[in-house]
């Protein structure tokens, strides 16, 4: 008996010495992994920077300030295409926030039976998996003649703000916002779902069980506990709504000339990038490779805000 009480004892030291082992290298390969992103992060910005560093060298600060873009010069600056980046993506998310975000309550919440909501999720996720020339072909051929109306009547009414102040009379910035707003809204969508959904079930009922309503409940407990990842698919639709290119090319419009107007054409840099850097050369490919490295900068400086509003709301809440 006893030496049996020592070879199970021998043997729980041993399997426990064995999972230590394991949770040990399970830690160093997440290290080694998580280390790896980030040098592969760092590698990619050095590798525009330093394809940049021609056109830095010319151009200074004044590259993004300055409005002409004329190879044939040498002439290159990026405002229009930093304008249009933020403000077609702005529009996508002015557009995909309210939806995505009601979507995944509707979805998450037991409004519609097991079933039903199956069927709608599997349809949302499936917007994610339409290529990006058909959003834009859909767009040309669809979108522009429906929201032409719109265009016009926002225009005539309105033509007064600098916003509306020209006509619509095809590709756009607008039309490419409207767009990029569908094409984020499944990833929106998704992500504030599955957080909604991974939250304790006991959340729910506590705040049921002190008497707060159904609404009170989902807009003050859920989406609170949840915002982490719902900010998460907002930054990660964000992130394709700013580099999109082949939908937003085909909407755009792709004018390199500064417009405040959301009914003229425009441009972003992942369209230029598309458009012109196959043919680039000399400093025009320095000059392109200067705007993907703005283009990086402005979503490095997106995602550090959203990590600090996200900060700011589990401090609140916690």
């Amino acid at each position: 008996m006893i030496q049996e009480a020592n070879n199970i004892g021998k043997s729980d030291r041993s399997r426990s010495e064995a999972e230590k082992s394991l949770d040990n290298g399970f830690i160093l390969l997440t290290r080694i992994l998580g280390i790896g992103v980030a040098v592969i992060l760092l590698f990619i910005a050095l590798t525009v920077a330093f394809r940049a560093l021609p056109a830095i060298g010319q151009y200074g600060l004044g590259f993004l300030f300055s409005s002409s873009w004329n190879p044939v010069k040498n002439e290159y600056g990026a405002l229009p295409m930093i304008y249009g980046t933020i403000v077609s993506s702005a529009i996508a998310l002015i557009l995909a926030v309210p939806l995505g975000v009601g979507t995944a309550i509707f979805l998450s919440e037991d409004f519609l039976p097991l079933p039903v909501r199956t069927i709608l999720v599997f349809l949302v996720e499936l917007l994610a998996a339409i290529p990006s020339i058909v959003y834009g072909l859909w767009g040309i051929y669809v979108l522009i003649p429906f929201i032409r109306p719109i265009g016009a009547f926002l225009n005539t009414n309105f033509g007064w703000f600098p916003l509306f102040s020209t006509p619509l009379v095809g590709p756009g910035m607008l039309p490419a916002g409207m767009i990029l707003g569908i094409m984020t809204l499944p990833i929106i969508t998704a992500i504030s779902r599955d957080s909604l959904a991974s939250l304790p079930p006991e959340l729910r009922q506590a705040s049921l069980g002190l008497g707060a309503s159904r609404w009170t409940t989902i807009f003050r407990v859920l989406v609170p506990a949840a915002f982490s990842g719902i900010v998460g698919g907002i930054m990660l639709g964000l992130g394709r709504a700013m580099g999109e290119t082949m939908a937003a090319t085909l909407l755009i419009g792709n004018s390199n000339q500064l417009s405040l107007s959301l009914l003229a054409p425009g441009n972003t840099i992942a369209s230029l990038l598309a458009n012109q850097f196959a043919e680039a050369s000399g400093l025009q490919v320095s000059a392109l490779m200067y705007a993907g490295l703005v283009l990086f900068v402005l979503t490095f400086i997106v995602n550090i805000l959203a990590e600090l509003v996200v900060s700011r709301v589990r401090a609140k809440y916690n």
